[in-house]
C-alpha cells in the first residue's frame, strides 16, 4: 500500500503520531431508522512528515461529504461566546477597525462571530460551506457566502469588489485537506495592511494534555506553531504575533500580514513560542513517537473505572455529543452496555444515535428524570461550564467523570 504524502510539502508520511484504529465519521450521527444498516469506518492513523513536522489524517472523504451538512452550531456554547464577544471588542480596539472596514470570516457557522462585528455597524461576509448552516446566519441577516474556501472562492469574492481588512478564522485552519490552496486563497483575498488572525487547538496542548480524541476526519491537521510558520511563509505570509488561550483544551490565535506589509511591529510573543516549542520538542521528529503510548493508557485507566462503576451496579449517562466524543467513545468500544444515553443541548443532535457505538442523544432534561449516578463529561474542554448547568445532581449524589487527560472523578 501506498504511503499518503503531506498536505503541505508533499513529502511521503513513514512516521505515526498515533492509530486509533478504525472508526466512522463523526458527524454521520445516525436515525433510528439507520441504526441496522452498515455504517462505514475509516483509518484513523494520524502521521507526521518528518519535513515539515505537520501532523496529519490522510483525507478519506471529500470536504463536500463532511460539511455539505453540518450538525455543529457554535453558539450552542456560552463560554465560547463570551470568548467571541472579548475577541471582537479587543480587535477594535487593538487595530480600529469601524465602519469604513470590511471583515470577512472563514467558515463563519451560524453568524456567532460577525453578528458581534455588526453590533458596531462594521461591514461584514461569513464565508460558510454547510448549506444547512449558512442558512441559519442568513436568517439572522448576516450576509453570508455558502461555499467552500480556496483560492477559487477568494477570487470570486475579490472580483465582486471585496477586500478584507481582517480576514479570520476559528477551529477551521485544521478542517481543510488542501491547506496551500486555502492559505493561498487567504494572501489573494487579504487587503495589502489587512490582518489574518487564525485560531486553533495547539499540537504543544494536544500532546501534552493527551488529548487524543482531538484526532478525527474533520480535522486534517493538528498544527503547531513550528509548521504554521513555514505554511505561512511558503504564501508570503509573516506571523507577526501569537497568542495562547484555554479554548478547546488550548488553542493559539496567529496573527498574520502581507510579508511586503512593514506596518506590521513583530511580537516578543513569536520568539517566545518558538522557544516554548522547542523546548518540548516540537521541533524533532523522535517527540512525536511517544503520543500513542498516552492514548493506549489513558483508554485502559478509564475503562478500568467504568467497569468498576459497573460492577457496582450503577448507572453513567454522557453529557455532549462532540466529534471527540465519538472518537473516545469508539476507541475505547464504550457503548450502551456502559454509558446509557447522552445529552447534547444542540436541538440538531437530539433524537439521533452517536456513529458507530449508536448510543442515543436527548434532551438534557433527561438527566433530571433518570437521574444517574455519574455523568461523563464528552467535551470535556467545557468541563467548568457543564459542571456548573449540572450542578443539580449533587442533589441526589450525582457525579462527573473527565475522561481526558486521564480519567479523573469529580464530585
Amino acid at each position: 500500500m501506498n504511503k499518503p504524502v503531506c498536505n503541505f510539502c508533499k513529502n511521503r508520511l513513514e512516521h505515526t503520531f498515533v492509530d486509533l484504529g478504525m472508526a466512522p465519521m463523526v458527524s454521520a450521527y445516525l436515525s433510528e431508522q439507520e441504526l441496522q444498516k452498515s455504517e462505514p469506518f475509516y483509518p484513523l492513523h494520524a502521521y507526521v512528515c518528518k519535513k515539515c513536522l505537520l501532523v496529519q489524517l490522510p483525507e478519506m472523504q471529500s470536504p463536500e461529504e463532511i460539511f455539505g451538512d453540518y450538525p455543529y452550531l457554535s453558539s450552542c456554547s456560552e463560554s465560547w461566546l463570551i470568548h467571541i464577544q472579548t475577541y471582537v471588542d479587543y480587535m477594535v480596539q487593538r487595530f480600529g477597525f469601524d465602519r469604513n472596514s470590511q471583515i470577512v470570516e472563514i467558515a463563519s457557522n451560524d453568524g456567532y462571530l460577525l453578528q458581534y462585528f455588526m453590533e458596531k455597524d462594521i461591514p461584514v461576509l461569513g464565508i460558510e460551506p454547510a448549506s444547512n448552516i449558512a442558512k441559519i446566519s442568513l436568517e439572522k441577516g448576516i450576509p453570508t457566502l455558502n461555499k467552500f474556501f480556496g483560492v477559487k472562492t477568494a477570487e470570486e469574492v475579490l472580483d465582486g469588489g471585496i477586500k478584507a481588512d481582517l480576514l479570520l478564522g476559528n477551529n477551521v485552519l485544521a478542517h481543510v485537506p488542501d491547506i496551500n490552496d486555502f492559505v493561498a486563497g487567504m494572501k489573494i483575498l487579504l487587503a495589502p495592511e489587512g490582518i489574518i488572525t487564525m485560531e486553533f487547538p495547539h499540537l504543544l496542548q494536544t500532546m501534552g494534555e493527551n488529548q487524543f480524541d482531538q484526532v478525527f476526519h474533520e480535522h486534517c491537521s493538528y498544527i503547531s506553531f513550528t509548521a504554521v510558520e513555514k505554511i505561512f511563509r511558503a504564501h508570503c505570509l509573516n506571523i507577526f504575533d501569537v497568542e495562547e488561550f484555554p479554548t478547546h483544551g488550548g488553542s493559539i490565535r496567529i496573527f498574520a500580514g502581507h510579508d511586503t506589509d512593514a506596518t506590521k511591529i513583530t511580537s516578543e510573543n513569536i520568539s517566545t513560542m518558538r522557544e516554548k516549542e522547542q523546548a518540548a520538542g516540537l521541533t524533532a521528529l523522535v517527540t512525536y513517537s511517544s503520543f500513542s503510548e498516552k492514548a493506549q493508557s489513558t483508554k485502559r485507566k478509564l475503562l478500568e473505572l467504568l467497569i468498576q462503576i459497573k460492577n457496582e451496579g450503577k448507572t453513567i449517562a454522557g453529557y455532549g455529543a462532540p466529534g471527540k466524543g465519538c472518537v473516545l467513545l469508539n476507541y475505547m468500544g464504550i457503548r450502551s452496555d456502559f454509558l446509557d444515553y447522552t445529552v447534547d443541548i444542540n436541538t440538531q443532535k437530539q433524537g439521533l444515535y452517536m456513529p458507530g457505538v449508536h448510543i442515543p442523544i436527548f434532551h438534557p432534561d433527561r438527566i433530571k428524570k433518570t437521574r444517574p449516578d455519574y455523568v461523563l463529561i464528552l467535551p470535556w474542554n467545557l468541563k467548568n461550564e457543564i459542571m456548573d448547568q449540572l450542578s443539580y445532581i449533587r442533589e441526589w449524589g450525582g457525579q462527573f467523570i473527565v475522561p481526558i487527560p486521564e480519567a479523573r472523578i469529580y464530585q
